[in-house]
């Protein structure tokens, strides 16, 4: 009998190690990813270039360039030409009560030339309106360049969490596995009761529940990551926080935020295009100044009379003022004006929204500094708290539902762990787009930066043409 159980004791003890064994290959476990060639920084440089919703705000700017030399050409002339020809029947009544008919075949030819001298500044202040539209819709489009990256930050890092969120239950699930086999042994020698193997059993279920959420998570960020990306994940690197870029204090960063944030940008410039539009509106009150060319010839098939073509060339000026349209204009500038008072008053939302979101991220962004660092201590804590349970264990001072109250706090730091961890990269990535740092420049992307300004180029001065530019 004393063989027999010292032979159980030997036994015990090596099942023992054997879970301490799992416990220390599952503190092993990183809670980041091994390193692969794909990276945040390729994620980002993908997810720059073929982006649907970046792509189509890209169009929606080159859209709005046409607005400026749509503008221009009211400094430019207007040329007309026109061709009319056709049948005519002609039935005279002569003298003496005798008829005349004919069929004849007139046609004309023209061509005007129109060229607006002056309209009440209007064109000038539409080319100037335009331009501010353009600058404007650049700073949209930076916005939602921020916008897109940050989306890929938060999907990538997503992936990474889950990725290693999955390999912490499937290392929980084999410990609690070969928990629930040591617990089965000690029940069938008698050394623990049938509640300790219930007890591992229900563990290990909840276990698996455990490891079946993650992996749908982890299923689910993939498909976002392949919508924010254009490519499914692999095997991610692990991304690093941008500290480097942020600014030192929370006064800088709001500070920063009102100079470059593309929002408060673009509210600035929809506030001096609704002031021209003031002007606009009042130009339809000043006189207005055209001078038309034409020259046209026509001929005529009728043989009765004493001409049989017409040649004419003719320069006219012409002045018009406006006495009273029914109080259209005047109604528009008024509306134009309390037009220019809202985007004032939106600008001063936009200034105080930015502000809000800088002094939320940089609060966001300290947090999950002290989270990271309480999680990791945590976790440090847990482990060594679990292998000591687990000695203890061996030695019979603590039972099986001690060992598994302790890993079940091991795997919750774990998570808590990853979280942190993932939270503290998009903390910084949404500090800096609150600040409007968030771009290719700044970040050093391998990529080509989009350049609106090209296009604008292209199309500004452009007389005419139908073919759309590149704008790369």
């Amino acid at each position: 009998m004393v063989g027999r159980a010292k032979q159980f004791g030997v036994g015990r003890v090596r099942a023992w190690r054997r879970v301490l064994g799992l416990i220390l290959a599952a503190g092993l476990v990183a809670v980041c990813s091994p390193a692969r060639a794909e990276d945040l920084a390729a994620a980002l440089a993908k997810a720059y270039q073929t982006n649907p919703a970046l792509n189509a705000e890209r169009a929606r700017q080159r859209a709005t360039d046409e607005n400026v030399p749509q503008a221009l050409a009211g400094y430019r002339p207007q040329l007309v030409a026109s061709l009319s020809s056709g049948l005519q029947a002609v039935r005279n009544l002569l003298p003496g009560n005798t008829i005349q008919t004919a069929t004849l075949k007139p046609w004309t030819i023209g061509v005007t030339v129109t060229q607006t001298l002056f309209n009440g500044f209007r064109t000038a202040n539409s080319v100037r309106m335009a331009e501010l539209q353009v600058q404007s819709g650049r700073e949209a489009l930076r916005n939602v360049g921020q916008g897109v990256l940050l989306d890929a930050v938060t999907a990538y890092t997503n992936v990474l969490a889950n990725q290693s969120l999955v390999e912490a239950q499937k290392s929980n699930v084999a410990f609690l596995r070969e928990t629930l086999t040591v617990t089965q042994r000690r029940l069938n020698a008698g050394d623990v009761t049938p509640t300790d193997a219930s007890q591992a059993e229900a563990r290990l279920a909840r276990g698996q529940s455990d490891l079946n959420a993650a992996e749908v998570n982890l299923a689910i960020s993939q498909a976002t990551y392949a919508q924010v990306i254009g490519m499914t994940p692999g095997q991610l690197r692990a991304a690093d926080p941008i500290d480097r870029l942020l600014p030192r204090s929370r006064e800088d960063a709001v500070a920063l935020a009102n100079k470059e944030n593309p929002a408060v940008a673009a509210a600035s410039f929809d506030v001096d295009a609704a002031s021209t539009s003031i002007h606009i509106a009042e130009g339809a009150l000043l006189p207005s100044v055209t001078l038309q060319g034409s020259v046209s010839r026509s001929r005529d098939s009728d043989q009765t009379l004493g001409t049989f073509g017409t040649d004419q060339a003719s320069i006219v000026g012409s002045v018009t003022a406006p006495i009273y349209d029914g109080g259209t204009a005047a109604s528009q500038t008024r509306q134009s004006k309390e037009l220019a008072a809202q985007s004032r008053l939106v600008l001063d939302q936009v200034r105080n929204q930015t502000r809000t979101a800088v002094i939320s991220a940089w609060v966001a962004n300290e947090g999950a500094k002290v989270a990271v660092s309480a999680s990791e201590a945590e976790v440090k804590a847990a482990t060594v708290a679990l292998q000591g349970v687990s000695r203890e264990a061996q030695g019979g001072q603590r039972t099986t539902v001690d060992v598994l109250n302790s890993q079940s706090d091991l795997i919750q730091a774990k998570a808590r762990l990853i979280g942190a961890q993932r939270d503290r990269v998009i903390a910084s990535y949404t500090l800096l787009s609150a600040i409007g740092r968030l771009d290719v420049k700044n970040l050093n992307l391998n990529t080509p930066d989009y350049l609106p300004e090209v296009h604008y180029h292209q199309v500004r001065d452009a007389w005419h043409g139908l073919r759309t530019p590149s704008g790369q």
